[in-house]
């Protein structure tokens, strides 16, 4: 047979995980017109591979298989293999980790897919060994016998009929909404808040109140959305017998204490293997990053426990140290591998891991050497391949006691114990990073800095995520025709933006807003959301679709309505629209309420999955809380004031202290006229004024922040408060 494709072209891409594999004797082809048209041109099957750069098993699979001849030869015979990296697109891996999942009841990375011609996949799976062993095939085999397949006329009728199948099966899942039949109430409209309250039960149904986190057994994922409605559903209801904020802290201080973090150089790693959190999978992700720090900010505002700000400090400090380019973007990976001083291999967790012997060469004052080891569980045995991924396990107390020492001292020689291993952790060979740097990833981060700002009171921190804004906007965003690309590369650019990468930048952008009081941030996070729906948004299906209308043509065009290990893009989206709504001429509000009515039976039947899309429904029922601030800058006393406590849908509304000043931010906005949130709110008698409102009721103009808080809470007179339409210069 005539090889279908001569060359792995893998050399020609940017993203580190194709690099990976660009000296395999697989000819891999990325994703593109041409190896598809090679498929279909020589009518032989694909071999899709799909992973990323921090994946263990990915790399399992190349050393077994991706690098060896005979393997190579009847891939390179026999298909079109074509190798994707999924951060860069996640709208084929959402494709065919559908069907796995639906096929198989379960899925990860590696996804092997094998395919027709026209994309339609009829075999599927994540691992393979080379060889087959406890029950699963081998698989050199299983290419070989595909192959015999496809060549018999009545297999492959067999093969195609399948593929048709479950490429249905994806579409129904993928793409379709809900019709008007007679089960589908059309006229229901959006679904209350209580769906948050539902998705909140059933977080606690699901949670391990033994171990914290969700699941009787491992592995255990963060799941910060699923805190977030905690956090949401404990502030509406104030109800201390729903054990909504217990859950949350459970699992707060479990991931906190647990392997998942890594208490020598802060951040956090992907998920932990087992049930009570102590050995992680490695890799850490800028998603994770980026969301489980929020969920701890919202423990910290509820609570005031310092440990919550604690962790967010440490772990925006490794995202500045480890993940940051030099001109303010963010990287996406850190792997879980890096280069072990015994072996001279590649380990998992080889850079992270410490044996007792380790601990003591580095700390030459032996009480405090055996100190760390008894607060982090370091022990002779170890927890992960005899070696110890540290796990703070022994209270202070007891430390104080056994030690005889103060617990304040006790804490001072921690501090400094981890600061001595941090410096010669730092002389270990390093994981690799994954530096490509993608749109919708950094607007998850932006947004946890900028909030981390507000709630901190750290100007640092705004300035962080400014620069990472301006970083995306000035590489990735593409002023002239109003569109992003996802993904960015040592000065390449790629990949047309996802809704994923609009909705969470356009969040960044307004949270950058929100933290500065800068109107370009505002004006940006709009341009965003009218892309989102001019390309995103199908009026007739009443949803939003995860690629754009003029993207590429796949076999089906998928959503995201579930949270994945990232939030769901479309509730996201549905979040930003509702807040953008607030200064749009635009009706953002619209189209979040026709996505969520659309989708209202999902959510109601299935809210644990669509945490984000329940959010976004309370957002809808419960509005904002308005606090329109008119002045240059907002006094930090009034920022300290609103963000020590947890005001889940609070919108800071900076505008300028003048009417002259407010015409120069609508003309930067295209305004004709100023939108209710700021319409006639400027400050009285030359001094900064602050205006709150709650559902489309404010207080009167003040100065002081305890009066606004003061009516927030029912302390002031309710007479005293003006309806939105009524404009807050008239009496009050």
């Amino acid at each position: 047979m005539t090889t279908p494709t001569q060359r792995n072209r893998l050399d020609e891409e940017e993203s580190p995980y194709l690099r990976q594999h660009a000296d395999n004797p697989v000819n891999w082809q990325p994703w593109d017109e041409q190896a598809l048209e090679t498929a279909r041109e020589h009518d032989v099957p694909i071999f899709l591979s799909i992973g990323y750069s921090a994946c263990h098993w990915c790399h399992v699979m190349e050393e077994e298989s991706f690098a060896d001849e005979a393997v190579a030869d009847v891939l390179n015979e026999n298909f079109v293999p074509i190798k994707v990296d999924r951060e860069e697109r996640p709208d084929i891996d959402s494709i065919y980790m559908t069907v796995c999942q639906l096929v198989s009841g379960q899925g990860g990375w590696p996804l092997s897919a094998w395919l027709t011609p026209e994309g339609k996949p009829f075999f599927i799976g994540t691992y393979f060994p080379r060889e087959g062993k406890r029950g699963q095939p081998g698989f050199l085999d299983l290419c070989e016998r595909i192959s015999d397949s496809w060549a018999s006329a009545e297999d492959r009728t067999e093969m195609e009929s399948r593929a048709e199948q479950w490429t249905d099966a994806a579409k129904d899942r993928l793409e379709e909404t809900p019709t008007e039949d007679a089960d589908t109430d059309a006229s229901a409209g959006p679904p209350s808040s209580a769906v948050l309250e539902t998705a909140a039960d059933a977080i606690v149904r699901s949670a391990d109140r033994r171990c914290g986190g969700f699941g009787s057994s491992g592995p255990k994922f963060p799941q910060p959305s699923r805190l977030r409605v905690l956090a949401r559903a404990h502030d509406r209801t104030d109800d201390d017998e729903t054990a909504y904020r217990e859950v949350l802290e459970e699992t707060l201080d479990a991931m906190a204490a647990g392997g998942l973090y890594d208490h020598v150089g802060g951040g956090f790693h992907r998920y932990c293997v087992d049930r009570d959190w102590t050995v992680p999978h490695f890799e850490k992700m800028l998603y994770d990053n980026a969301e489980i720090p929020r969920a701890f900010l919202a423990g910290y505002q509820l609570t005031g426990e310092n440990r919550y700000a604690e962790v967010v400090g440490d772990t925006l400090e490794f995202v500045e140290r480890e993940l940051t380019h030099d001109d303010g973007g963010f990287f996406s990976t850190l792997d879980a591998q890096s280069e072990s001083p015994e072996t001279g291999e590649r380990e998992e967790g080889a850079f992270y891991v410490w044996t007792p012997d380790e601990v003591h060469d580095v700390i030459e004052h032996e009480p405090d050497a055996a100190l760390f080891c008894k607060r982090y569980d370091i022990t002779e045995s170890g927890n992960f391949e005899g070696r110890s991924q540290p796990n703070r396990v022994t209270p202070v107390s007891e430390l104080a006691v056994g030690f005889d020492l103060e617990e304040s001292e006790v804490l001072k020689r921690l501090d400094s114990i981890r600061q001595q291993l941090f410096e010669a952790r730092e002389e270990r060979p390093r994981p690799n990073r994954d530096e490509k740097i993608l749109a919708g990833w950094n607007g998850l981060m932006i947004s946890t800095y900028a909030e981390a700002a507000l709630v901190l009171g750290e100007d640092d921190y705004a300035e962080t995520a400014v620069d990472a804004l301006a970083f995306v906007r000035d590489r990735l965003w593409d002023d002239d025709e109003q569109r992003l690309s996802r993904r960015y590369k040592d000065g390449d650019v790629a990949v047309d933006g996802y809704l994923e990468d609009y909705a969470f930048l356009a969040r960044g952008a307004l949270d950058c807003y929100q933290a500065t009081g800068e109107v370009d941030h505002l004006a940006f996070a709009l341009e965003l959301a009218r892309v989102i729906e001019a390309e995103f948004w199908d009026a007739d299906h009443g949803t939003l679709y995860f690629t754009p209308a003029s993207g590429e043509s796949l076999v089906t065009r998928p959503q995201e309505l579930s949270d994945q290990s990232t939030p769901s893009a479309a509730g996201v989206a549905v979040e930003t629209l509702l807040a953008l709504d607030e200064f749009a001429t635009e009706d953002f509000e619209e189209v979040a309420a026709t996505v969520l009515e659309t989708h209202a039976n999902t959510l109601e039947a299935n809210a644990l999955e669509h945490a984000t899309l329940c959010l976004a429904a309370d957002r809808l029922e419960s509005g904002a809380l308005e606090v329109t601030v008119a002045a240059d800058d907002l006094p930090n006393r009034w920022r300290d004031r609103f963000t020590s406590r947890y005001f889940p849908d609070r919108l800071f509304a900076l505008r300028p202290p003048t009417e002259d000043g407010l015409e120069v931010w609508l003309d930067r906005l295209d305004l004709a006229d100023a939108p209710p949130i700021w319409a006639g709110r400027k400050a009285r008698d030359g001094e900064p004024t602050l205006y709150v409102c709650r559902n489309r009721t404010c207080s009167p103009p003040t100065h002081d922040a305890d009066e606004a808080l003061a009516w927030l809470d029912g302390e002031g007179a309710p007479e005293g408060g003006t309806t939105q339409s009524q404009g807050t210069d008239a009496p009050f």
